[in-house]
């Protein structure tokens, strides 16, 4: 069990195709960097030589990454020199001193970042190319004739690049493998694994050692550990959860105190360093989970047996006993190995009933546990407070649950539930990570930590400038500002037409939380010390964090500081790196099985809000469906549009009618365009309109949208009525 992105932010930069995400991400850079298409023109020029990781737009530039943390550099088009998206790439930087923007161009392609690509099938004749199914690598792969290997036009495919793009030449690939049609729930998930490098199978040595280590739980296992078999103990998870890496027990104490137990699967206890299973885990990193199936990062017979702490089954844990005053204020913590014997498996939903809707079924079915739910209620309300009050965020966010039938397609999507009982395990998950990492710290002893940078200033004042005109306000001292400030800017916006996106925009905003070997504290929990402890069944710098602590506390902690912080550094950077690749998986299966399912329904019409506006059109999102698109302005037929970016809305130029961020609107599903991963919406009062006048025999213009300030012009079209263009 880990804190949820409402407290833990992930990932602040997106580029999955042209969302209201990466729209947003983009506008801003492109605000900043970019003043004039090509060299820097006017005031004098500073240059300079950086490395980094090249981040391309599906329009055709890009940005590229530092690899000391600096600023991104804008990289043209033109300037990109034949390197494709992912490549680590040389670039000259050219900074205009009087305004310190950066653009550069690539002078040297370092490192491939794409040795395969997994895409589209096309057959032209023949000749036969590959469309990536990653947007932002723009350029096709080219399949001679003899390398198909029996290919079918539309099938998805992975090919090897055998020559990359040098010269205006393209690149040159062959298939190496067939993985079937697009619309195929299991070619879906074949798509997203091959796509990320992720290991769906494991190694036979690694199977081996995982069959080696699962025994029940013996005499000598229990040697040297705290015996909790007695307490009354509990692990809440969701209805679908097979793999419990933490449990609860409390008691109230003298003073109206409160002492909590968080016991945590003791998974260190079974994976050793160095061996087949540990080299296995290091190399995942994390899970990874998708709405039917999961891709763990041990195996079966240990995240779902030995290490799990199921119900009335002797484990081993490593137990944090932490006892809080009647204010919420931790006032003592032991830390030690144990073994325990979960009561019951409680999901959210029975303690949901049990706290808030006193279902009296529910309630008499756990007799026993009712006076500890609520003792764990009461503590959970003090702990948030105190989070509250030193300034943690807690960002208002749902997020999408998705239900899929026995043949892996989308029946329905909701909102995911996110009641008292999520917020009871997140505030003891929380309290546990703070209370080893202080210790840990305090002890001097080397550790990874989970951090959370404060946000960058250039974002920082371009946000401010950005919510100036819904009336908001975020003051700055110098370049930094209070997490407190955030907190009070979302409970001002709370309730307000805005609140959503404030909330988007703001997380976009933050850095992303990441693993160090260094403690740079945590800004968006306000906390000065934090990392990851409690679930080393899923996360691999929980395991390394479980090591750690039982060797400082069996007093063999290893004192050649400067190979362990070195050794802890790299695992920080790999399990970091994998994170994210997890997460990008995570979320494109998501907007697959949202295309999906929006396929079904072409025509409905819903309820939605406008969560961003540009030049092209707005962004909704479905009220009751978490599912967002595209309204584009060329279905706004009523009218000629221009974009008002100060006030980020759409405005008419003879009606005045206007769309703004935060407004509510009714749109019809129109299309759903797997290529783009975009669903692509229209107002329904304007379709009914559409649809009248066609009745009648009179078909209205298609305007084109309008920049403030510019005429209308005509659209030019090729052969075919086809736009003249790129693929985008």
């Amino acid at each position: 069990m880990t804190p949820s992105n409402q407290t833990d932010w992930q990932s602040c930069r997106y580029g999955k195709g042209f969302d209201k995400n990466e729209w947003f991400e983009y506008f801003l850079k492109l605000v900043r960097l970019v003043s004039t298409p090509g060299e820097l023109k006017g005031g004098s020029v500073d240059r300079t030589t950086v490395t980094g990781r090249l981040s391309t737009h599906r329009d055709g530039y890009g940005f590229v990454i530092p690899d000391d943390g600096g600023e991104d550099v804008f990289i043209p088009a033109r300037y990109l020199r034949g390197s494709m998206h992912g490549d680590r790439v040389t670039v000259i930087v050219q900074t205009r001193r009087s305004s310190g923007r950066r653009q550069g161009r690539v002078v040297e392609t370092l490192e491939r970042g794409y040795t395969t690509i997994v895409g589209r099938f096309e057959s032209s004749g023949a000749a036969g190319f590959v469309i990536p199914d990653e947007p932002r690598i723009t350029c096709e792969i080219l399949v001679p004739q003899q390398d198909r290997r029996k290919a079918r036009n539309g099938q998805m495919v992975v090919a090897e690049i055998i020559s990359y793009p040098s010269g205006g030449r393209g690149a040159i690939g062959r298939i190496i493998e067939v993985l079937g049609k697009p619309d195929d729930p299991d070619v879906e998930f074949l798509t997203i694994v091959r796509k990320y490098g992720l290991a769906e199978t494991f190694p036979p040595e690694v199977l081996a050692e995982a069959a080696a280590v699962c025994r029940p739980v013996g005499e000598a296992d229990r040697e040297g550990r705290i015996d909790l078999r007695n307490q009354l103990t509990v692990t809440i998870d969701g209805e679908t959860a097979r793999d419990f890496d933490d449990a609860v027990a409390v008691r109230k104490e003298k003073g109206d105190a409160v002492r909590l137990w968080v016991s945590i699967a003791d998974v260190s206890h079974y994976v050793a360093p160095g061996s087949s299973l540990d080299s296995e885990a290091l190399s995942r990193g994390t899970s990874v989970y998708f709405p039917d199936r999961c891709i763990p990062m041990l195996p079966e017979q240990l995240s779902n047996g030995i290490c799990s702490l199921n119900p009335r089954q002797d484990r081993l844990a490593l137990t944090v006993e932490m006892l809080f005053n009647k204010s919420g204020e931790v006032r003592e913590t032991n830390f030690y190995p144990s073994i325990i014997r979960s009561d019951e498996r409680l999901t959210y939903t029975e303690v949901k009933e049990i706290l808030v809707d006193e279902n009296p079924e529910t309630a008499g079915r756990y007799s026993l546990l009712l006076e500890d739910l609520r003792t764990m209620e009461l503590l959970a309300g003090r702990l948030g407070k105190q989070r509250r009050l030193r300034g943690s965020i807690d960002f208002d966010l749902s997020e999408p649950e998705i239900i899929v039938d026995l043949q892996g397609r989308t029946e329905s999507i909701g909102i995911a539930e996110r009641n008292l009982a999520h917020r009871i395990i997140e505030e003891f998950m929380l309290a546990a990570n703070e209370a080893v990492a202080a210790h840990l710290e305090e002890q001097g002893v080397p550790c990874i930590y989970r951090v959370h940078e404060p946000p960058d200033p250039l974002k920082l004042r371009d946000f401010r400038d950005f919510i100036k005109p819904m009336g908001l306000s975020l003051p700055l001292k110098g370049d930094s500002v209070a997490p407190g400030e955030f907190q009070r800017l979302l409970g001002e916006v709370e309730g307000r037409l805005e609140e959503r996106m404030v909330n988007e925009l703001l997380l976009r905003c933050m850095k992303q939380a990441r693993y160090a070997a260094e403690n740079l504290g945590h800004f968006g929990l306000a906390s000065p010390h934090y990392l990851h402890f409690t679930s080393p069944i899923r996360r691999y710098p929980d395991l390394v964090v479980h090591r750690i602590l039982k060797d400082q506390l069996s007093g063999t902690v290893r004192r050649r500081r400067g190979k362990v912080v070195a050794e802890l550094e790299e695992i920080a950077e790999q399990t970091s790196r994998r994170e994210r690749t997890a997460m990008e998986a995570e979320r494109e299966i998501i907007d697959l099985k949202r295309l999906q399912f929006m396929g079904n329904h072409l025509g409905e019409e819903y309820e939605a809000f406008i969560t961003g506006v540009t030049s092209f059109g707005f962004f909704v999102e479905l009220v009751e469906l978490m599912v967002e698109g595209l309204v584009h302005v060329s279905t706004l037929v009523e009218d000629e549009y221009r974009l008002l970016e100060k006030q980020h809305t759409l405005r008419g130029q003879r009606s005045g009618v206007a769309y703004r961020i935060g407004d509510r609107v009714r749109v019809r599903v129109d299309a759903v365009n797997r290529a783009t991963r975009r669903i692509e919406f229209s107002l329904a009062s304007v379709r009914k309109r559409i649809n009248a006048e066609a009745a009648r025999g009179k078909m209205p213009s298609r305007k084109r949208p309008l920049a403030e300030g510019k005429k209308p012009v005509t659209e030019k079209k090729g052969k075919g009525g086809r736009r003249t263009g790129k693929r985008r």
